[in-house]
């Protein structure tokens, strides 16, 4: 969605609203492609002393295998975004506002770079998940194996033999 805003920069008081579906079901993160349903996104942009300041809401479900057993999860998200919109940039603070020397934002663009770099590195089904035994792959989340997991380091097999 691209945004217009000559009138909200122009006039004091000024603001904008804009609310919509992105659908980004073919974007791969990690290898897979976890957002199924598309983003519910609510903007507001609005004109405060000279400053405008736009305000974004993104609710999305997130579906990817926990990282730790493989089980397929889904993870509700609702991500708070708030930018600094200027018309240039001239200064040691560029990192903190977002260039609109035409007036007009790519909100799709800045939606899907604000939620890339805040979803979770590690996506797990729960906090407590144990994961998979590494000797027989079974889900320790289901129930112990019964794999004997005491195996000696084979470099210090020799010390062993010497008790």
């Amino acid at each position: 969605m691209l945004l217009e805003l000559k009138k909200v920069f122009l006039v004091e008081n000024e603001a904008l609203k804009a609310e919509y579906e992105l659908d980004l079901h073919d974007m791969d993160f990690n290898g897979t492609k976890p957002l199924k349903t598309p983003i519910k996104v609510k903007a507001n942009a609005v004109n405060r002393a000279g400053v405008v300041n736009l305000a974004v809401s993104a609710g999305f479900d997130y579906s990817a295998p926990c990282d730790r057993c493989g089980e397929e999860t889904i993870t509700s998200f609702c991500y708070s975004f708030n930018h600094t919109l200027v018309q240039s940039l001239a200064g040691e603070n560029e990192g903190d506002y977002i260039e609109t020397p035409d007036f007009t934002l790519d909100l799709d663009e800045l939606v899907t770079t604000d939620i890339l770099l805040e979803l979770p590195l590690k996506h797990l089904c729960r906090e407590d998940c144990k994961g998979l035994c590494p000797k027989c792959g079974k889900n320790l989340n289901l129930g112990e194996c019964g794999c004997d997991l005491r195996e000696v380091d084979p470099r210090l097999e020799a010390l062993k033999n010497l008790l």
